[in-house]
């Protein structure tokens, strides 16, 4: 979701003003490509153009004929990274010799209404819960339903969108379902007649979050390089002269507690990424062991390790049943952040964040030069619960590679 809040913030300023929108969406990537299916980039017609959906390849080209290739409706361009005399005659072609092809999806954004796409994302980044969408990216010349038609899920709510009018609603909603438990974007092929419509069912999952305990100097560009992946940072200390709003600008939330009382963030922490980096002993083990009762997806523990185990030792002997009551031990890091070197709060910053998001990504954080596999992992081929058999039966075929 990184960079999504600024393109919505930009969204809501053209409906505000009463002017339409052209959204331009990585639907279908294929070889290589800088960004990924769910890319998105909003062009208006008086304001800067908000978002990327390439390495700034595409974007002057995409800002330049938004709003012509839109004037009959939505509309799907095919944009070729191969060397120009490999490029197909139907995509436009850079020559970049990447050897790639990305499609993008036009259409307008209407000046008021509801839009399913942007329901779901703004519900996504409001609620700070996850929903999936279908897209269709291709279908039958004339044929229902039409490029661009989509049905949004939202865990414990009735789909909704345009397609629940199309013969296909029951199983794309089912497979929405599915796609909703997995976690994972995929696109699938759904027979229609004598044809197929191809539908991209992306995930979309709220920005994710990362708890720092401590409002030190250090802190600060820690917040500032979390805030600009997109992810929701809140600060926690137990010194008010520290934890003020006015040094953390950029933080959702800037809390002050008192290390005397029990541990109250379990729903702040849980499914979040910690960092504990308060500079104190005594801080240090209050949060450390609340933390690891409370269900984190990762654990930061700034400082040697040795004293990170003076800690862990001094936690153990509070608890009659420790090996009961720290569960997240499994996600500790200690000392936290890769080895990057640097000394500075930016370098040891930027350690840090680049150790969180390579655990919460499944990576080892090594160098990609000595990286055999593709750089970007691609998705199983089949939704939780659905073998081969089932899958052909059900009529959808899913395709690897899109995230």
């Amino acid at each position: 979701m990184s960079g999504l809040n600024a393109l919505l913030d930009a969204l809501l300023t053209e409906r505000d003003a009463g002017r339409e929108a052209v959204l331009a969406t990585v639907v279908k990537v294929e070889g290589s490509a800088y960004r990924r299916p769910g890319a998105r980039m909003l062009v208006s017609r008086f304001g800067r153009p908000e978002g990327t959906i390439s390495g700034g390849c595409l974007e002057a080209e995409v800002a330049k004929k938004a709003w012509w290739l839109t004037e009959a409706g939505p509309a799907l361009r095919s944009y070729s990274t191969a060397e120009a005399d490999e490029a197909s005659e139907e995509a436009l072609s850079f020559g970049l010799g990447c050897n790639g092809k990305v499609h993008v999806l036009f259409e307008r954004l209407p000046a008021s209404g509801s839009c399913a796409l942007v329901d779901a994302l703004l519900s996504v980044r409001d609620t700070q819960q996850p929903a999936a969408i279908a897209t269709v990216i291709a279908s039958p010349t004339g044929a229902s339903p039409r490029l661009g038609a989509r049905l949004f899920l939202v865990p414990g709510q009735h789909a909704r969108g345009e397609l629940l009018r199309s013969g296909l609603a029951e199983q794309i909603r089912a497979d929405l379902q599915q796609t909703l438990l997995r976690g994972k974007s995929s696109r699938c092929l759904y027979p229609h007649g004598a044809d197929e419509v191809e539908v991209l069912l992306e995930y979309l999952p709220p920005a994710r979050r990362l708890v720092i305990f401590g409002a030190g100097h250090d802190a600060q560009p820690l917040v500032r390089m979390a805030k600009l992946l997109g992810w929701h940072v809140t600060v926690i200390d137990g010194r008010a002269h520290f934890a003020r709003a006015e040094r953390f600008a950029d933080a959702d939330q800037v809390l002050v507690s008192d290390v005397e009382q029990p541990f109250a963030f379990r729903d702040q922490v849980r499914g979040a990424a910690v960092a504990v980096m308060t500079h104190s002993l005594v801080q240090d083990a209050h949060w450390l062991q609340g933390v690891l009762r409370s269900e984190p997806c990762y654990v930061g523990q700034l400082g040697p390790r040795e004293r990170t185990e003076r800690l862990l030792a001094g936690i153990h002997e509070q608890l009659a049943k420790p090996q009961d009551e720290l569960q997240g031990l499994e996600y500790l890091h200690y000392p936290i952040g890769l080895d990057l070197g640097g000394d500075t709060p930016e370098s040891v910053a930027m350690a840090m964040l680049a150790e969180i998001q390579a655990v919460l990504n499944g990576r080892s954080g090594g160098s990609l030069r000595f990286r055999s596999a593709s750089i970007h992992d691609s998705d199983p081929v089949v939704m939780a619960g659905l073998d081969e058999t089932d899958i052909a039966a059900k009529g959808c075929r899913h395709f690897a590679g899109q995230r």
